[in-house]
């Protein structure tokens, strides 16, 4: 079935139960290579879900046509939208499922499907959400270039087979190619194995592959398609070692920062320049990778402190990342942190100096001393795991286990290879709500207010109530999502389900939303536009509709539910006065004919009595009608409006209560329909229904003269606007204080107490007991819980130098020969961002000339030290004792170094400054 098909195309859909199950099934299906999957929006899917587990067809939550529209960065190109989360904004279903949801429900029109392909990758088979899209060209003309669109599972061969097929170039069958890869602005790397795969290649969205043809002499055009930087060459550029970028081959800033970090760590780098890895490869250790992370991260510092690069491609580090931890397949966004604790453990186990592991049965503490045994588990490490990451980075802490029961008390020492802190959690949070007034002429005004953590949609409505006046039982809160209401909350429902993302509005009601008699009505009202042109084609005689606009909350007294009442209140809310409609009737009945139709009462609130276009004249244009001068009607609008007529007649028969009337026939500024909660399907008036939803239809010819969409959209910033909330300070000591602090183990986690014999939430403790030569501290910025998952934002302030751990540690110092335990920084990763759409930079001292740069990817930059701030992630400290002075005097900058390298401001006026700061995301 066509993607862009007509609701006519939709076939009669089996039974609710039916739906459910035979998609569930199908959901069930294993992921096989070549197979389509297809995405779908998530909130559709959801919708969807919910209406079949109702049991009703005529439920309110009938999903309506198929829209994937969220998904899309516009609705011309129907690109994809970056960085879009599985089971957050879609969910995959399988070609079967797809095809059976399609001829169902349908789809929203011109929409393409988004189908995607099964690839069978390393370690993994997945559904392939966003394929490599690559750039094409000949070397002898880089300027114009074509895209196509690849799986990471083709073979290289497929780019010439492309421009075979496509006929992209006019190249003769027999003409010898070969195909370089542009790997930065300023070298370009040839692809040789031509049965590699793209992932293999390390080949990314947005990159260029270049074909080179050979000459009709033999030669071939050039030795490497040069790619010019200000006429500097890189084979001749000569920089500071280590000052070098790293090329972002798609989403892999989280890697670059990481490795930038561990590039400026001394004692790491020197060995491996030194090459003393090359001795200690440890290709039999079960628990490594044959040495080949070693090999790889070696190949990546030395051309790093070559002094010869601007920045270094490290697709084949990324590569074998991706073979050995599949979680860093693809070019997803990571956490570096991540990263890195995979990266230390690789590196440990590729070059542990330990053969053989011999099994060591572990002894509790018993009472011993904790220097026995703290020196005995030290020893036990050691035999076990000896390397130069141990030499560096280990630790070692005490943990200490109490039952909550027989009190039983269990004290290990344990291992560490970095410092995992939280930070405080504040117990508020900051949110931003659109409040919409009673008060027709008033726009929407946008608040930011400061809610409890864990309130619930009350502690909303009571905090805007101060803002207000307005009390809290007065309001309605809902989610508005594409012209609809996706969610109306309750008073006691959680905030957590409420995403910072999500559109708030919060609606001023007349009273309180229901009263116990339930004399007042809470209805949701929708703007929706008719077509020009009635849809013969679905079988039905009616016209086609599409939402537009800002939908409302009202109450209503139960009495005044009647079409010609809800007519006249909402044409209040949409022109505040309605004065100029007496005086326009006035004026029309003594200068028009009296047309003599015989109607009912009804057809005022059905829309086939006029309430002329005087009703918009005197109402505040702000409410989005507007004057528009005196409308002429001509013939074809007269035989429009009979027709009507006698359609709303004789619909109005069959609604009890109304009186019949005779009345001179005029139009309506809209029409009044009754619709489920998507505003799609038509449902009668006295329908039951636990939420009514109404929806105002506009005649296209009306809605251009009298409603004014760009007016009724706009909206006011209340000054809470204007004043950032104040993020909080803490200092580092405070979070480590708390990464020292007694806790009680969760239920998920039980210690099981070897004298009650069973499972128990033990209160446990952690004490630092030994630091590492470089201390690497983690602060846990991210927060994920059953019910949330956020990003603190918190500031933690921490020293450049002298980070005394004296006061932390329970070993003390006995004599002289101890290392001492102040700290100075060397290094920063940092994250600036969301959960999804953050960029990760780093800070570096570099260990040759003491200066500091800012590494953003491929660009380098200058840093002065308060420069390195906020956005912290991880930090590494270095042991004081351990840090040499200098070796070079620091650089001074030249405006004759590379644009985009190092920059060539002075110390004292860095205009480039603040931008290293304001990062964009991948």
């Amino acid at each position: 079935m066509a993607a862009n098909s007509s609701t006519g195309s939709a076939t009669e859909p089996p039974g609710l139960e039916t739906q459910w199950r035979e998609i569930d099934n199908l959901n069930q299906q294993q992921l096989r290579a070549g197979d389509s999957w297809y995405l779908l929006d998530k909130r559709w899917y959801d919708q969807w879900k919910e209406y079949v587990h109702a049991g009703d067809q005529n439920s309110s939550s009938y999903p309506g046509k198929i829209d994937n529209t969220e998904l899309y960065e516009d609705l011309e190109s129907y690109h994809l939208k970056e960085r879009l989360s599985e089971n957050e904004d879609f969910v995959l279903v399988p070609a079967e499922a797809w095809h059976k949801l399609l001829s169902w429900y349908d789809m929203m029109d011109d929409q393409p499907p988004l189908e995607r392909k099964v690839v069978d990758l390393p370690s993994t088979v997945k559904v392939e959400v966003y394929p490599v899209e690559i750039y094409l060209c000949l070397s002898s003309n880089m300027e114009s270039t074509v895209s196509a669109c690849f799986s990471r599972a083709d073979k290289i061969r497929e780019y010439r087979l492309l421009m075979d097929r496509k006929s992209i170039w006019t190249l003769k069958n027999t003409a010898e190619s070969r195909l370089w890869m542009r790997s930065t602005d300023t070298s370009s790397e040839r692809l040789r194995n031509l049965n590699m795969t793209v992932l293999d290649a390390c080949l990314s969205s947005g990159m260029t592959v270049i074909m080179e043809i050979r000459n009709a002499d033999g030669t071939w055009p050039t030795s490497r398609p040069q790619i010019m930087r200000n006429s500097a060459d890189e084979d001749s550029y000569r920089g500071p070692p280590g000052v070098c970028g790293l090329t972002n081959l798609g989403n892999t800033c989280f890697m670059n920062s990481a490795l930038q970090c561990l590039s400026n760590t001394p004692p790491l780098t020197e060995y491996f320049l030194r090459n003393s890895y090359l001795e200690e490869l440890n290709f039999t250790n079960p628990l490594g990778m044959k040495g080949e992370i070693a090999e790889a991260y070696a190949d990546v510092i030395k051309q790093m402190w070559s002094g010869r690069h601007y920045s270094v491609v490290p697709r084949v580090f990324k590569t074998k990342v991706g073979h050995f931890a599949s979680q860093f397949l693809g070019y997803q966004q990571h956490d570096s942190q991540e990263l890195l604790s995979f990266l230390l453990d690789g590196l440990h186990e590729d070059l542990n100096r330990v053969k053989k592991k011999e099994y060591i049965e572990l002894r509790d503490a018993d009472g011993r001393p904790d220097q026995e045994v703290a020196e005995e588990a030290w020893r036990n490490h050691l035999r076990r795991n000896d390397s130069v990451i141990v030499d560096t980075f280990h630790g070692l802490f005490k943990s200490t286990l109490v039952c909550p029961e027989c009190n039983k008390v269990s004290v290990t020492f344990d291992p560490f290879c970095y410092l995992s802190v939280p930070l405080p959690v504040s117990k508020e949070r900051v949110m931003e709500v659109f409040y919409v007034s009673l008060d027709p002429t008033a726009k929407p005004t946008q608040y930011r207010l400061i809610v409890p953590k864990a309130g619930r949609v009350i502690d909303l409505c009571t905090a805007l109530s101060q803002a207000t006046g307005v009390p809290p039982n007065q309001m309605a809160v809902a989610d508005v999502f594409n012209h609809r209401f996706y969610r109306i909350y309750q008073a006691d429902e959680s905030l957590s389900c409420i995403l910072d993302r999500d559109d708030i509005f919060v609606y001023q009601l007349s009273s309180g939303c229901v009263d116990q008699e339930g004399e007042e009505v809470v209805m949701a009202i929708y703007m929706r536009e008719r077509s020009h042109y009635r849809d013969y084609g679905s079988g039905s005689n009616s016209y086609s509709t599409s939402l537009f606009g800002h939908p409302l909350l009202i109450s209503v007294p139960r009495a005044q539910c009647t079409r010609e009442d809800l007519y006249q209140l909402l044409l209040k809310r949409l022109a505040p006065s309605s004065e100029g409609e007496e005086r326009a009737e006035e004026e029309e009945s003594s200068s028009e004919p009296d047309r003599g139709s015989s109607t009912e009462e009804g057809q005022s609130a059905s829309g086939s009595t006029d309430t002329n276009s005087q009703d918009a004249t005197d109402g505040d244009q702000s409410a989005g009608v507007e004057p528009s001068g005196k409308e002429e009607e001509d013939e074809d609008e007269d035989e429009e409006e009979e027709e009507e007529a006698a359609s709303c007649a004789q619909a109005n028969k069959r609604l009890p209560g109304r009186r019949r009337y005779t009345e001179r026939q005029k139009k309506a500024l809209f029409t009044i329909q009754a619709v489920n909660s998507n505003g799609t399907t038509e449902r009668g008036m006295g329908e039951a229904d636990a939420q009514p939803y109404i929806a105002i239809d506009w005649d296209p010819d009306m809605k251009k003269k009298y409603y004014n969409e760009n007016e009724a959209e706009k909206y006011i910033k209340h000054q809470s606007m204007d004043v950032p909330h104040q993020q909080i300070t803490v200092q580092l000591q405070e979070c480590i204080e708390l990464f020292t602090t007694v806790e009680t183990l969760e239920e998920e986690n039980p210690w099981y107490c070897p004298t009650c014999k069973k499972h128990q939430l033990a209160t446990k403790k952690l004490d630092l007991w030994s630091l590492p030569e470089v201390l690497i501290i983690h602060l846990k910025r991210f927060s994920y819980t059953k019910y949330s998952r956020e990003k603190l934002d918190t500031i933690v302030e921490f020293p450049l130098r002298d980070l005394d751990f004296s006061g932390f540690l329970l070993k003390k110092t006995v004599n002289s020969t101890e290392p001492p335990c102040r700290y100075d920084l060397i290094s920063v990763s940092n994250h600036y961002g969301g959960l999804r759409d953050g960029h990760y930079t780093s800070y570096a001292r570099n260990k040759d000339n003491g200066q500091w740069y800012y590494f953003d990817d491929s660009k380098v930059t200058y840093a002065r030290e308060e420069q390195i701030t906020s956005a912290a992630y991880l930090l590494f400290y270095q042991r004081q004792d351990k840090i040499r002075q200098p070796s070079v005097p620091p650089p001074v900058p030249s405006s004759s170094q590379p644009e985009n390298h190092v920059s060539s401001q002075t110390h004292d006026g860095m205009d480039g400054a603040s931008s290293c700061v304001s990062m964009e995301t991948d």
